[in-house]
């Protein structure tokens, strides 16, 4: 049997105020999978990504990341397994230069010289990139940054990806050239998003967590083609939009 590259079970959690934010959420994500996470604002996105790299720890349940249990012992090497890319890619670039940001964390865990600049150019060509090397991050446009955000965490060699709103502020061109680049991808990729054209464009299978609980898993196209469903978890598509017409690259 295939051991999945993420599972969560049973996960639930409470913050210290007592808001509960999630109540027993279930899900496993096989190799290469690319899954879009959907919900309205407040439903436990966010505190659902958390646990992936053990930022917050589970009250009951459990995460485990290629068959590791995600915990305090384990939390270096889940760290390096699951990134995270987040919305904003100035929470993640803040060295001189773009190959400073890139070999940032390969370089913590230790890589050296020749090894760490082809891990650093790899990772800047899979997001076409490579000619920035030498910039400050700071004179990219916000597509190029979000894009040097992506190529720090592949440096990693992740095994899931975890992408915070990633079409967020982008211009069509910086989003259709990001899409191209993830769907190229070879790693599984969790999206959350509120952009459910861009899930359908990127993501087969689609999960909506609503209330801290999952509501659907399945296919992409039949949840958003799914009117009753949408507007009971408050999704709206945009106006004209019809996911059943739409072709999926």
């Amino acid at each position: 049997m295939t051991i999945p590259v993420l599972q969560v079970s049973g996960l639930a959690y409470a913050y210290p105020d007592g808001h509960q934010a999630l109540y027993g959420v279930d899900l496993s994500l096989a190799r290469g999978e690319r899954v879009a996470l959907l919900g309205p604002n407040g439903a436990g996105k966010t505190t659902l990504v958390l646990h992936l790299n053990g930022i917050l720890t589970a009250g009951l349940g459990s995460v485990h990341v290629d068959g590791m249990l995600v915990g305090k012992a384990t939390l270096r090497e889940v760290r390096r397994r699951v990134g995270v890319v987040f919305q904003d890619p100035d929470d993640q670039l803040f060295m001189p230069t773009v190959r400073d940001d890139v070999a940032f964390g390969p370089a913590n865990l230790g890589m050296r010289g020749a090894e760490l600049d082809a891990r650093v150019d790899e990772a800047l060509d899979l997001v076409g990139m490579r000619a920035y090397a030498d910039r400050p991050p700071h004179h990219l446009s916000f597509g190029q940054r979000r894009r040097v955000a992506v190529a720090t965490v592949l440096a990693m060699r992740p095994s899931v990806l975890v992408l915070d709103e990633p079409s967020s502020n982008l211009d069509p061109a910086s989003r259709r050239e990001l899409a191209e680049i993830l769907t190229a991808l070879d790693v599984t990729v969790l999206m959350v998003t509120h952009d459910l054209p861009y899930a359908l464009q990127l993501c087969e299978r689609s999960v909506i967590l609503d209330e801290g609980t999952i509501v659907a898993d399945g296919s992409t196209r039949d949840l958003l083609a799914d009117a009753e469903l949408m507007e009971s978890h408050r999704l709206e598509l945009p106006f004209g939009f019809d996911p059943v017409a739409r072709p999926v690259s």
